[in-house]
């Protein structure tokens, strides 16, 4: 009985670990769109505002991936 309710609750821990995924993919594409509509207005400033979208992309992307290893650390008991 007790070792169900901690499988339960790593299993629900871990589907709770990605939320944190929707915040860097929301942080992705809000990072693209700005860049996109900065361009569009602007195209002299293409480079400037691609390597800033590259870097926001990247940041936003490790959010997720620390997520994802979170959520993996708990579903295979690695810790």
């Amino acid at each position: 009985m007790e070792g169900s309710i901690v499988e339960a609750a790593r299993l629900i821990g871990a589907g709770l670990a990605m939320i944190g995924a929707l915040g860097g993919g929301i942080g992705i594409g809000l990072s693209v769109q700005g860049a996109t509509e900065g361009m569009a207005r602007n195209p002299d400033a293409y480079g400037n505002l691609l390597t800033s979208m590259i870097l926001g992309v990247a940041f936003s992307e490790a959010i997720a991936i620390y997520c994802l290893v979170i959520a993996f650390l708990m579903l295979f008991k690695i810790v």
